[in-house]
């Protein structure tokens, strides 16, 4: 059998965990918790990293901190995990689907701009697959319009844009430690912050609404709650296994591109007889393997072929139904524009297993299988 996904394991996580509980420090904010955001803002130069609970946690926080309120309209794909608009939703906001690229399946920035309102307070980019957004277009059009824009990186940490890492081009920017992420703690996440005006408060919304850390800085007598907040903060046992994994980012990030690439070149026969169709990669993006998919002609072909690799014990999977579709996404938002690819390109998606303990001979186990299916089909 081969998995769609089999968690990270590396040198030193088990070892870290106990060393976490040794410390007789569990609780967020420790040792291992600074580690890890030392090693984010150094290896991707934003300004501060603050780890959470979840990506999802991570977007809540953007979100606050941009101060969204009812009534407000927020842009982003429609294409994309529910927690993308949950954060914003949560807060009062209108959120405001904007089509896809049939390339990259990332937002259209060509779209973007006839979805401004005078009630649009913020863009969310979504990079999907790792493989970044037009951020040189939606920046500008943030700086036009004065505009927040919050990277939704979730898949993304260690791919680039024109170099510089994603998530710390926009105002602020996400990561996810999922254990289906590249690097992962179970469940996991890190807020960006790459404007100096947010970095007071982002600490303090992470502790509960509380100027805690400023107090154990010694910069006030003590602690009193100061502003809405949550319990954002990563466990230490959480931060001790992801440090592991980030102690190993570039060796884990060769493999996986190793994988993505041999699964690109075995298949690429099938897109030029034009069978299916593999990722596109535009040529300022370094992308981190974090997904590799393929798309079939049509959803009624993908259910045929997903169906085909599970009885060859290969599991694959689709991936999201768009949001604006969806019985609550019709409530709490809209679609601007037509949808010319997003439900068109998401129903012929398919993801095959990705992950850092694959091997060469499942690779093209998988690929085997998915040429048998179309020679059969053929």
């Amino acid at each position: 059998m081969i998995p769609f996904n089999i968690p990270l394991k590396v040198e030193n996580q088990i070892k870290y965990i106990n060393m976490a509980i040794d410390n007789d420090k569990i609780s967020g904010n420790g040792d291992f918790t600074k580690r890890c955001e030392r090693w984010i803002e150094t290896r991707f130069n934003t300004k501060k990293s603050l780890l959470t609970t979840s990506c999802t946690h991570s977007l809540e926080m953007a979100a606050i901190l941009l101060n969204i309120q009812d009534g407000d309209e927020v842009i982003m794909p429609s294409y994309t995990f529910v927690s993308t608009a949950n954060a914003f939703v949560l807060r009062g906001a209108k959120i405001v689907f904007v089509d896809i690229r049939k390339d990259t399946m990332n937002i259209d920035e060509t779209k973007i701009e006839k979805a401004i309102t005078n009630r649009t307070k913020v863009i969310v980019p979504v990079h999907y697959a790792g493989v970044s957004c037009e951020m040189d277009t939606i920046m500008k059009l943030a700086d036009q319009y004065n505009l927040w824009v919050v990277e939704d990186a979730a898949q993304g940490m260690m791919s680039t844009y024109k170099n510089k890492a994603l998530g710390t081009i926009g105002h602020l920017g996400t990561y996810s430690f999922h254990e289906t992420k590249n690097y992962s703690c179970g469940e996991g996440g890190s807020l960006l912050i790459n404007d100096d005006r947010f970095l007071r408060r982002a600490e303090i919304i992470r502790e509960k609404g509380t100027d805690r850390s400023s107090f154990f800085r010694g910069e006030v007598a003590k602690y009193s709650w100061v502003d809405v907040g949550s319990s954002y903060e990563l466990s230490e046992l959480n931060a001790a296994c992801l440090l592991a994994h980030l102690e190993q980012a570039d060796l884990v990030n060769e493999k996986r591109r190793s994988i993505w690439s041999l699964y690109y070149s075995e298949l690429q026969n099938l897109q030029d007889e034009g069978l299916i169709e593999l990722p596109i990669i535009p040529l300022e993006c370094q992308h981190n393997a974090h997904i590799f998919y393929i798309k079939t002609n049509c959803l009624k072909e993908r259910t045929s072929l997903l169906a085909y690799l599970k009885s060859k014990n290969v599991y694959s999977a689709f991936h999201y139904v768009p949001l604006h579709s969806s019985k609550f996404g019709l409530t709490c938002g809209e679609f601007a524009g037509e949808d010319v690819y997003t439900t068109i390109e998401s129903d012929r998606l398919l993801r095959l297993p990705l992950y850092y303990s694959l091997t060469n001979d499942q690779v093209l186990k998988v690929c085997k299988e998915i040429k048998e299916y179309y020679q059969s089909w053929g």
